[in-house]
């Protein structure tokens, strides 16, 4: 699907497409954001001819080298970024690709994305304002960071919810605790990594954008908010760490405990067992075998053997 999107009076709007040939070329040439999601085949072949050039396949966005995500040719200015996405509780990535012209913006993307649906709605409210399509991309980036900065505060909560579940809540299920830490650490690391690329992105930027002083400045506090964001995620690891290590440790100490009332069973049963294995030796010359007493004498014999170790278990502090 493409979308169009204009800019009037730095202001972002969406652009309805006519329905009789909404992939005109004179449509596309009065675009200011041309955003392919999940384009046709027809849409690309179409757009590749617009642009007289060839749109990256899925291969070829998701390289990770500095040289094939961030570069400049004849068609323009190329980026291509990760973005944080969300499928079915569970966060990815997924890389959108960025080309910018001096009087065009065009993102080719796969998947459903939160910055992307975010950006339509406040640009149908006015809510977005730019006045060229660099400032617009810039804006996208601004919108992404501040969608990384809120799903990390969505870690942070649901963190402190699994830290009383482990440090403070009695007879807690403590394997629940550890699949949502998995989950929350495997969040923080591709958020980490949506900011780390970002890092990349912004400098990238602030190398291409030096006729814009202004958009430089907001690049550069883009960088510092995704340096501190950077902070952030080392100390969510770093909790997540201390929960897990927890979790895990008073996983251990639960199974210590049944262990250790198995081994004072063994203990505490092994004096009786012995004495009915001495008198249940097949010998013939036995003379307890012979008591009248004998049987209930070995009976009391194995309850005092049994009782004994357990009592001075008991005093020790043992149990």
């Amino acid at each position: 699907m493409l979308r169009l999107f204009t800019i009037h009076e730095g202001k972002l709007k969406e652009r309805a497409t006519p329905d009789n040939n909404p992939h005109s070329t004179k449509t596309w040439a009065s675009a200011d954001w041309i955003d392919a999601h999940d384009p046709s085949d027809e849409e690309r072949q179409r757009l590749q001819a617009f642009l007289h050039t060839e749109l990256p396949e899925s291969d070829d966005v998701e390289e990770i080298e500095s040289s094939a995500r961030y570069f400049s040719d004849s068609i323009g200015t190329h980026v291509r970024s990760l973005f944080l996405a969300q499928h079915e509780g569970r966060h990815h990535t997924a890389t959108v690709a960025f080309i910018l012209q001096n009087d065009r913006l065009i993102t080719l993307r796969e998947g459903a994305l939160a910055d992307f649906r975010l950006l339509r709605m406040r640009a149908r409210k006015g809510q977005i304002e730019a006045f060229s399509p660099q400032e617009l991309l810039v804006v996208i980036f601004e919108q992404k960071v501040e969608n990384l900065a809120d799903n990390l505060e969505d870690i942070h909560r649901k963190l402190e919810d699994v830290s009383y579940l482990v440090l403070e809540e009695i007879d807690s299920d403590l394997e629940l605790a550890i699949d949502q830490l998995a989950q929350l650490e495997d969040s923080n690391g591709k958020i980490r990594l949506c900011l780390m690329d970002t890092q990349r992105s912004i400098a990238f930027l602030q190398r291409h954008l030096r006729n814009f002083p202004e958009l430089q400045e907001t690049a550069r506090e883009i960088a510092r908010d995704v340096d501190t964001l950077m902070s952030h995620t080392t100390f969510l690891f770093d909790k997540i760490n201390f929960l897990m290590d927890s979790t895990q440790g008073f996983i251990n100490i639960a199974q210590n405990k049944i262990i250790k009332i198995f081994s004072i069973a063994a203990v505490v049963f092994l004096p009786p067992t012995l004495v009915a294995s001495i008198y249940g030796m097949n010998f013939q010359h036995m003379p307890e075998l012979n008591m009248r007493l004998g049987y209930p004498g070995a009976l009391l014999i194995m309850l005092l053997a049994g009782i004994a170790p357990y009592w001075i278990f008991k005093r020790k502090g043992w149990l």
